[in-house]
């Protein structure tokens, strides 16, 4: 026999609307104070700062990490999570789609105080840039060098 999940519905900006477990909207924690009234509500919660790419995206992640463990609050054990390896499966899936929508994932985790996404896609971006040098690092991330000569000079010296 099949049980029936509860879902919630959830609408980006451009009126596209999902439909998801609560079992994985548990896991926007931004949602959690709301969640019993959003199931009681046929219609979607509006989220007017992520776009429909980025909220599936979202999703496919929770739903795949929806057994995961809820990440530690105090500081000794969130040291601990941090220093983790981010396993194949996230270092593929977060960037498959470029850099625009790593930063676009980042942002939304954020704003739906989704916490082990945000991590491991910090961690990602971590990866990226460990080991590089300065000029390095901006050819990764397009950022044009505005220090001036002498600045450059200054920051060669007190190295």
């Amino acid at each position: 026999m099949n049980k029936i999940v509860p879902q919630i519905k959830l609408e980006t900006y451009e009126k596209e609307v999902f439909e998801i477990d609560l079992d994985i909207a548990k896991k926007f924690g931004k949602l959690v104070p709301v969640l019993q009234e959003l199931l009681n509500d046929d219609k979607p919660l509006t989220i007017k700062t992520i776009n429909s790419g980025t909220l599936k995206k979202i999703i496919t992640w929770c739903t795949y990490h929806k057994d995961d463990p809820l990440p530690p609050e105090d500081d000794d054990n969130k040291m601990k999570h941090s220093t983790e390896e981010v396993s194949s499966w996230d270092d593929k899936f977060l960037q498959e789609d470029g850099q625009a929508a790593l930063f676009d994932l980042i942002s939304a985790a954020h704003t739906l105080d989704i916490d082990g996404l945000l991590d491991v896609a910090c961690k990602v971006v971590a990866t990226m840039i460990k080991g590089k040098a300065p000029e390095e690092i901006r050819k990764v991330f397009n950022i044009k060098n505005d220090f001036t000569q002498q600045e450059e000079d200054q920051l060669q010296y007190e190295d």
